[in-house]
């Protein structure tokens, strides 16, 4: 260690490495040659490291920026979500790319987006943001744990931590005066909810996001393909404030159960990471899987996007005979079009493996911490409590003259007027009766 880096240079300087007799030391310079370099001191190329990041994406907007960062340093990439409805099955998707970047030698960032979780129809109440909050961040790390993903090089950050201060609020208030509401509609409709008459925090949603790429000082963003509308706008307006240009990463979207893609906010269209075994069987089996038909085939896009991506490979239980092991993707696709895979068959053992995968994670939360944590984040209603509501409501509306008491009311007043118009109409009969009858 003391004359490590002088003789180095001494040697370089003064003696070819080729020229030296290894032979004294006990092996020659073709076998020393022959070995193979260490896996722990052997350094990936900056192409190597390129071609990890952007593998089994959909789509990279301005490569060539990352490439010029990754000639001088690491890259910062950052992925963020919304805290609203529970993780499901389609955030391995991510999760497995945290791996690569991590691999690549990135500095990752995941955003836990708690006011865009409010601001998008108010998926989340203001009550509810810290709790759920906590419940990804747990949701997160024992997703990344399952799948080997160490979690000491990743950066965790809640949104309102900055997002909240005095100077992303000024540059939020010059994106409120350049940016127009039909860019700004145009820019979330494929991720926040659309409504006949939408919150204005759903204009603000994408706005919030675009600076979130400066002040989290990140390179590139990660996120799926329905956020490319975003990405895109921040392009165009990132630069109106004199912030840089980002890169931007897509992975592939994952179908649903019934169509679309899987949403968080949709109990229907998910696969939760806390789905028990029956659950999970039971949701896979109403899965549309008709054989031999590879359109509108959610499981295959699965097997595709979310096991091969993790695993590698996928094992095909066969009923009453042996497992067959897809090590290619290709392979697998072209006998179940050929129908030598039966549906059933790939039902069972794609339920096989989803329980397998999501089973560490059950245990993590298993305990009486992590329950009273998803009962605080996601709270449960109370048994009785719509037929109290029910009961409540029934006698009156808050909207006067619609439905209720008010109704009921009106009502009242028209019987009493009928019984008024009789009474007057009986009295005059009388009195012309008597009348006539003086006349006489």
């Amino acid at each position: 260690f003391l004359f490590g880096p002088s003789f180095c240079c001494c040697v370089q300087t003064t003696t070819a490495m080729t020229d030296i007799n290894w032979s004294k030391y006990g092996q020659t310079v073709a076998e020393l040659e022959a070995q193979p370099e260490p896996e722990a001191k052997k350094e990936m190329t900056n192409e190597e490291r390129f071609n990890l990041i952007v593998r089994n994406l959909e789509e990279v907007t301005k490569p060539e920026l990352l490439q010029e960062i990754m000639a001088k340093r690491h890259p910062k990439i950052y992925w963020g979500t919304a805290t609203t409805g529970k993780p499901h099955l389609a955030y391995f998707v991510p999760m497995s790319k945290m791996a690569d970047f991590l691999r690549a030698g990135c500095e990752v960032t995941i955003l836990l987006a708690d006011l865009h979780a409010t601001m998008d129809c108010q998926k989340t109440p203001w009550d509810l943001l810290k709790q759920r909050v906590k419940y990804y961040e747990e949701c997160v790390k024992a997703m990344l744990l399952s799948i080997g993903v160490p979690l000491e090089k990743l950066r965790f950050v809640k949104g309102s931590t900055y997002q909240l201060k005095s100077d992303f609020t000024l540059d939020a208030m010059k994106l409120f005066a350049q940016c127009s509401v039909h860019d700004a509609q145009k820019a979330g409709a494929e991720v926040v909810k659309q409504t006949a008459s939408p919150p204005l925090s759903n204009l603000i949603y994408p706005l919030y996001q675009w600076l979130d790429e400066e002040y989290l000082d990140c390179d590139a963003q990660f996120g799926g393909t329905d956020q490319r509308k975003i990405f895109m706008s921040a392009e165009k307006y990132m630069p109106k404030l004199g912030y840089r240009c980002r890169s931007h990463l897509m992975n592939r979207m994952v179908p649903g159960l019934t169509g679309g893609k899987m949403s968080a906010s949709d109990d229907a269209s998910k696969i939760d990471l806390l789905d028990t075994a029956k659950q999970v069987k039971k949701k896979i089996n109403k899965v549309f899987c008709e054989e031999g038909n590879l359109e509108s085939n959610p499981l295959m896009d699965w097997i595709e996007n979310v096991i091969f991506l993790i695993h590698g490979k996928f094992i095909l239980e066969v009923r009453d005979s042996d497992s067959v092991t897809y090590s290619d993707f290709a392979a697998l696709k072209q006998d179940f079009a050929d129908k030598k895979i039966h549906p059933a068959d790939l039902k069972q053992s794609m339920v096989n493996i989803l329980n397998e995968l999501l089973e560490p994670i059950r245990q993590r939360f298993s305990t009486p911490e992590m329950l009273a944590l998803i009962e605080s984040a996601y709270p449960t209603k109370k048994a009785g409590g719509d037929k109290k509501d029910k009961k409540k409501n029934k006698g009156g509306s808050q909207y006067p003259g619609k439905e209720g008491g008010k109704k009921k009311e009106g009502k009242n007043k028209n019987e009493k007027k009928e019984v008024a118009d009789g009474s007057s109409s009986s009295s005059t009969t009388t009195t012309s009766t008597t009348t006539a009858t003086e006349e006489k």
